[in-house]
């Protein structure tokens, strides 16, 4: 029951998120499919690896279901993107953070905030990472004509 509860609202954020981006009506869909795909990515790593890794590789098949739907819908891929990564910003976290230096509690501040830049550079490195396959895949094709 829990990771059902999980699947339903990931996918509810990323669809909600596509619908505050002002997505297209048909994509929101695939916006809340490939931001639960990135979120069960996430639930099944994260108790072996490192959060740092679990959210690269979430973050690089979020990627890639972007760049699919990208394809597939002829939309720019971002209208995918930035909606299938929302369940891995690590909002709370930066909000934490935040919380303990306004508490003056600078040491919990400070790992707090450390572990949300990590995350944040993790979701990075994870798009820029099925971008770049993107492009060399392209690039392998042989051309026709």
């Amino acid at each position: 029951m829990y990771i059902i509860a999980q699947l339903v609202t990931s996918f509810i954020a990323s669809a909600g998120f596509g619908i505050i981006f002002n997505a297209p009506k048909r994509t929101l869909f695939q916006c809340g499919l490939g931001g639960m795909m990135g979120w069960i990515i996430y639930l099944v790593l994260d108790p072996y690896y490192d959060t740092v890794i679990s959210t690269v590789a979430a973050t690089f098949v979020v990627g890639v279901i972007s760049q699919v739907s990208a394809r597939v819908y002829r939309m720019p891929v971002i209208v995918f993107s930035v909606a299938g990564i929302i369940p891995l910003v690590p909002g709370g976290l930066a909000y934490d953070a935040m919380r303990k230096f306004v508490e003056n509690d600078y040491n919990t501040a400070i790992q707090l905030a450390a572990q949300a830049f990590l995350i944040s550079g993790s979701i990075a490195i994870g798009l820029v990472v099925s971008e770049v396959l993107n492009q060399l895949l392209r690039k392998r094709k042989p051309h026709q004509g």
